[in-house]
């Protein structure tokens, strides 16, 4: 291809080509010439219409070049080159978020911890590292969630952020943050339970609903105390009816743990359908793991007459809890294992419960022995045994 006619301007250095405007017509491309460092560099300077270049534009843009005001084009495409590079060598908020999901298992708090990101924090954070992000910013950020949204959801979002930057911190790849985050204060300590009566009415409208599917699933829950999350999981090999134990396969992020089949949990459990095609014990559609069950438990919960605030799942679990601690039998530690809390911290919320069944327990051990309370029934002895025989352990 022939090379296009130059010509020159009366401004040194600066000449222009003849090409074509996008609208058709003929239209100049301004360029420049000049020498830095000893290299002569030529390079283009704008068009006529399309940039409004004019000779004059075009001899000041050579001035601050050669006087190293203004990068030339090849310095600029060098700097955004190192720009980019740079940008992918950081570990950005964004960079470790999409990290951080990808490590976490699919599931419903993935999905929503995905949506509470793209929603409160991405924009504010996603193209910082770690290091970049200043207390004040976050601090910022809570009081303004705390005007429109619960404490509950503002502490989940800052939780969120903390777990994102200490994944960064653990597999290497970033700083941790220099501060620690100022979380709201949440009273999240609510322990629902049954009554008897209610129990009965919970079972009669299971037996009604008529789905052994569903009946099963929370009678698993009020006789395990098993997550809801854990109950869509279980699957036939997490089952071991030979030792009498259940597998929980990474029990709320934590290690695959094991607990004790009750005679209630192996009698539900032997005498439950196997769906064909799946290896889980409640499947879902397709036999694929459950995903939801809230819509027919709210209308179990309605007909058997239940609280509108008890969650019929996450309610078993605590009315699981709460009636072992408040036996006296069973210690605050065995609750522990059993409802696989990793915190004993969390376990403490039925310590209440407990420390009435140890009152008791202590009134009925001083009898014992001081001698007036010969005509104790034996069962209660035994459980000042057992609950002795626990604290030996």
């Amino acid at each position: 291809m022939p090379a296009l006619k130059r010509f020159k301007t009366k401004y040194v250095g600066v000449y222009y080509t003849i090409g074509e405007s996008a609208s058709g017509k003929p239209e100049r491309i301004y360029n420049i010439r000049y020498r830095k460092s000893g290299r002569l560099i030529e390079e283009k300077a704008g068009r006529q219409f399309q940039d409004t270049m004019t000779p004059a534009q075009a001899a000041r843009i050579r001035a601050a070049r050669i006087e190293g005001k203004e990068f030339s084009n090849q310095e600029k495409r060098d700097a955004e080159r190192a720009e980019r590079a740079a940008a992918e060598g950081k570990w950005t908020i964004d960079r470790l978020a999409a990290e951080y999901f990808n490590s976490r298992p699919d599931n419903k708090g993935k999905d929503t911890d995905r949506r509470r990101y793209e929603k409160h924090l991405q924009k504010q954070f996603g193209s910082k590292e770690p290091c970049e992000i200043q207390p004040l910013e976050v601090d910022r950020m809570r009081l303004k969630l705390l005007k429109t949204r619960s404490p509950q959801t503002v502490k989940h979002v800052l939780n969120l952020l903390t777990w994102i930057t200490n994944f960064g911190f653990k597999k290497n790849l970033s700083p941790r943050l220099n501060f620690n985050i100022v979380k709201p204060v949440v009273d999240n300590q609510k322990t629902e339970f049954l009554a008897p009566d209610e129990v009965k009415r919970l079972l009669a409208a299971l037996e009604d609903h008529g789905d052994i599917q569903i009946e099963n699933l929370v009678k698993m829950a009020l006789f395990t105390g098993l997550r809801r999350g854990e109950l869509f999981k279980l699957q036939w090999d997490h089952i071991d009816f030979l030792n009498g134990f259940i597998k929980i396969v990474s029990p709320k992020g934590g290690k695959t743990q094991k607990i004790p089949m009750s005679e209630q949990a192996r009698a539900i459990l032997e005498g439950h359908p196997r769906t064909a095609g799946t290896a889980f014990v409640f499947p879902g559609r397709g036999g694929q793991q459950r995903a939801s069950v809230s819509q027919t438990l709210r209308k179990i919960r309605q007909k058997a007459g239940l609280p509108k605030d008890f969650r019929p799942l996450h309610g078993l679990r605590h009315h699981f809890a709460s009636k072992l601690a408040s036996s006296g039998a069973v210690d605050l530690y065995m609750i522990q294992r059993l409802l696989t809390h990793k915190d004993p911290r969390m376990t403490q919320r039925y310590s209440h419960l407990h420390d009435g069944a140890l009152k008791s327990a202590a009134n009925l051990a001083g009898k014992i022995l001081s001698g007036t309370g010969e005509k104790t029934e034996p069962a209660e002895t035994q459980a000042v045994v057992n609950l002795e025989d626990h604290h030996r352990k």
